[in-house]
């Protein structure tokens, strides 16, 4: 997002967070020095989720997206307790190691009865600039079958990484590129399934009621 300063407080001493393209963003760097470390657990964690999350003014919001750190942690046992999750989106890379964590995550949610929309195979594969061919980099089909359905798959690509940095969204800067068609889908395909599930609680609801 390449948004790093400290959120303002407004009257009702709640942080005002920032944004970058219409997009509201806080993260605890943002509260801590930015050659800090956090080395937090237990009610730490909580309390900090809590500030982030009910201490800000964040108005009416289309999604709301918490980027956590991999793992099974204290961060994601505390959302899900204090936060109404709709559903998580499980990220890997190529590597055996993150793929056994996200195995893990999913495990981990599953005993929760925390829905999973799927996961995002992120620099799965890249396109030779030169010769246009494909090189894949996922190579274990095995582990890569043992995790939940497949949302879609984001190539390693420079372009998109210097978007990153810079905090420009790669739809912007770049529109009519096939990144940037494939992140497009990728949020189409969340908002849909989102959507299903609000329908279908919706419906439970009706029936409840009859």
């Amino acid at each position: 997002m390449n948004v790093q300063s400290e959120p303002l407080l407004n009257d009702k001493d709640r942080m005002i967070p920032p944004e970058n393209y219409n997009v509201k963003c806080l993260s605890m760097g943002m509260l801590t020095p930015l050659d800090g470390s956090i080395i937090w657990r237990g009610p730490l964690v909580m309390s900090a989720i809590q500030r982030l999350l009910k201490g800000a003014e964040w108005g009416p919001l289309d999604i709301l997206v918490v980027d956590t750190p991999p793992g099974t942690g204290d961060v994601h046992l505390s959302l899900n307790q204090h936060v109404p999750v709709t559903g998580v989106i499980l990220v890997s890379t190529p590597h055996t190691a993150s793929i056994q964590v996200t195995i893990r995550g999913a495990k981990m949610y599953e005993k929760m009865n925390v829905p999973i929309l799927g996961v995002v195979e992120n620099m799965r594969y890249s396109i030779c600039e030169n010769c246009k061919n494909r090189m894949e980099f996922f190579k274990k089909e095995i582990s890569i079958k043992s995790l939940p359905s497949k949302l879609i798959s984001i190539p390693l690509d420079a372009h998109i990484a210097d978007c990153s940095e810079a905090g420009v969204p790669v739809v912007v800067k770049y529109p009519n590129s096939e990144y940037a068609n494939l992140f497009t889908r990728l949020a189409k395909e969340i908002c849909s399934l989102i959507e299903k599930k609000n329908d279908s609680k919706g419906d439970k609801s009706d029936a409840s009621l009859n």
